[in-house]
């Protein structure tokens, strides 16, 4: 009997957990450059995971041609992206080589603390997808 291998989005939606935990975190997505899911918060449905996934890509482009077009430099690197509406904010945080974390939280949310918290997600996201894969001890090995 075979294990099935878990699938890369279920590989690194830990990085979202404590996210959604705080007060006023609704969703949360992490995409790839080019718009594809690579993790999402387990209320989101497919295909609004994969409609935020392919806008993060779309409004970090924006973002940079928009920095761009104020600063002259061609390769401006983003600390965050906001857009606010009476909805909420949604949030876009680069997340290491052609990788993006994104939260959509309600009004009333800190957003302080959200940004702040979603920092400390991608160090811990960049230290696991960096450090290698464990070998088993020579004592174990059979």
């Amino acid at each position: 009997m075979s294990t099935a291998r878990p699938s890369v989005t279920d590989e690194i939606s830990w990085v979202l957990t404590p996210l959604l935990e705080l007060p006023g975190v609704l969703h949360a997505v992490i995409a790839t450059g080019d718009g594809l899911v690579e993790g999402a918060s387990q209320d989101l449905s497919r295909e609004a995971a994969e409609r935020v996934a392919a806008m993060t890509a779309t409004v970090h482009a924006a973002a940079r041609a928009f920095t761009t077009a104020f600063t002259d430099d061609e390769t401006p690197k983003l600390a965050q992206t906001v857009v606010e509406s009476e909805l909420g904010f949604a949030i876009v945080v680069p997340a290491g080589q052609n990788t993006s974390l994104a939260v959509f939280a309600s009004p009333e949310a800190q957003l302080g603390n959200v940004a702040y918290q979603m920092q400390v997600q991608v160090a811990a996201l960049s230290r696991a997808l960096a450090s290698p894969a464990r070998q088993p001890d020579a004592a174990v090995r059979t």
